[in-house]
């Protein structure tokens, strides 16, 4: 058969795309999703005709997945920014948005529209076999995000999960620096649940019943309360480390920010001198923000602490919606090391351009921007609340959009039961940590303002004082 050349002047998805129809099809769309959800601006008791499918529902739910959800949530599917309707009705104020996957929040036009681009794609997913333009898009911005003050990063793998980027990051430190075999991570990192990084993850119930993978040996975190005296403990315990098992250490593995571990925060110092070890020793520096990119005064949490010239591995997903491996030359891996089927759906990718300009143009980065702004508003709040419920209240601890509280004693079973009364009073939390675990929030960055911050707070303000009144 004989090819012709094409006397076209522009893509038939160009043609697609610019077709008046589509845009129609877009504004009435976007029109009927913000009449549907405009209702949905406080928090609301379910439909009591409702009531009852919807716990059936959720014992078939938990029945089918072999365990208990840890709230009784089921979305309807629509929302308003940091309130989202469940199927039976009710509304919540959502402050932990999926462990901050909806950065945006619940029906937001920008993801709306990104998912009707999606739609119009000839495919679901790209993969490692067939991309599409967009993911060259999301790339680009990820390292050119990362590279904005410094650092040398220049590559990026996007995948679909932060445990498969946590996974790929990992090997290419194991294959750059073979044959070492050891990584040194800080105790009550997390890290994953995949059978090498719950090796990582300094949590043994994760690893119960699985085989051993890699070898982990920790050093302690940050201290605030003695930051010198901690510094040198750490670089001590690293030493240490690196002189009793020579050249077999591929990385250092930093949550900058500890997330699962409680909102831990470090300090531009004592990082910085782990990592000047970690160089000294030609071993690769990885950053773990998955949880903490976005959310602090920079897009990446490195960046926000000043340790640009010192990153070699930086990993992240969560509120992009797609997750990657970002790293630099020295890194680059030997073909055949990383690979898979799916990078993404067209959906994640698109999604995630949307989301990185947004909080790009909104003035979200910077030592003033709506990050830090948000978390000050919040923080101020809960001092005041810690203020008026003495003993209640601890904290609060966290940077940026990510914040956190400790209740009471700080058990796991009365911040669960707090947890659960936020919930139940309409405001959805989570619990972060062990002795202490605290109350945590990651906010929906691209939408959320004081005002719910303010909401939220009242009713935390009241479930606490009610909590208190029974104690006393």
């Amino acid at each position: 058969m004989t090819q012709t050349t094409s006397d076209k002047t522009k893509l038939a998805a160009v043609g697609l795309a610019d077709d008046p129809r589509i845009a129609q099809a877009k504004r009435l769309i976007l029109e009927a999703v913000a009449e549907h959800a405009a209702p949905l601006v406080g928090i609301a008791e379910p439909i009591q005709s409702l009531v009852a499918d919807y716990r059936a529902m959720l014992d078939e739910y938990s029945g089918l997945r072999g365990g208990k959800v840890y709230f009784p949530y089921l979305g309807s599917g629509i929302g308003n920014g940091p309130f989202v309707e469940l199927a039976d009705g009710s509304v919540k104020l959502d402050l932990i948005s999926g462990i901050g996957v909806h950065g945006y929040g619940h029906s937001h036009p920008k993801l709306i529209e990104a998912g009707i681009d999606a739609a119009l794609c000839d495919t679901v997913m790209q993969g490692n076999l067939q991309a599409n333009p967009s993911i060259v898009d999301t790339s680009r911005l990820l390292v050119d995000l990362a590279k904005e003050s410094g650092s040398s990063i220049s590559h990026c793998f996007l995948t679909t999960s932060g445990a498969m980027a946590n996974e790929n990051s990992l090997k290419l430190a194991f294959q750059k620096n073979a044959p070492a075999n050891r990584i040194v991570a800080f105790t009550h990192c997390f890290a994953g649940r995949t059978l090498a990084l719950a090796q990582l993850t300094d949590k043994a119930a994760y690893r119960q019943g699985l085989p051993d993978t890699i070898a982990v040996d920790y050093i302690p975190f940050f201290d605030e309360a003695a930051p010198e005296r901690s510094t040198e403990v750490a670089v001590n315990h690293f030493k240490y480390y690196l002189k009793r098992h020579p050249g077999k250490y591929a990385a250092i593995w930093l949550e900058l920010i500890q997330g699962e571990g409680g909102y831990y925060s470090g300090q531009t110092e004592f990082f910085r001198q782990l990592m000047t070890v970690a160089r000294d020793n030609r071993v690769a520096v990885i950053a773990d923000e998955v949880q903490t990119f976005g959310r602090t005064s920079r897009p990446y949490a490195f960046q926000h602490f000043g340790l640009d010239d010192l990153i070699d591995i930086v990993t992240i997903g969560k509120i992009t919606q797609v997750c990657a491996t970002i790293f630099t030359d020295q890194y680059k891996p030997q073909p055949g090391l990383i690979s898979q089927t799916f990078t993404g759906s067209n959906m994640t990718i698109l999604a995630a351009n949307a989301i990185l300009q947004g909080l790009v143009d909104a003035g979200h980065f910077g030592d003033n921007g709506k990050n830090m702004s948000l978390h000050q508003h919040f923080a101020d709040r809960l001092e005041s609340l810690s203020q008026k419920h003495e003993g209640c209240i601890s904290g609060p601890f966290g940077i940026g959009g990510m914040i956190a509280f400790t209740a009471f004693d700080g058990s796991a079973k009365q911040t669960n039961e707090l947890i659960d009364r936020l919930y139940a009073a309409g405001l959805m939390s989570f619990m972060a940590g062990g002795n202490p675990s605290r109350v945590r929030f990651l906010l929906p960055l691209g939408c959320a303002e004081n005002s719910h911050i303010d909401l939220a707070c009242d009713i935390i303000d009241e479930v606490v004082g009610q909590m208190a009144a029974e104690r006393a």
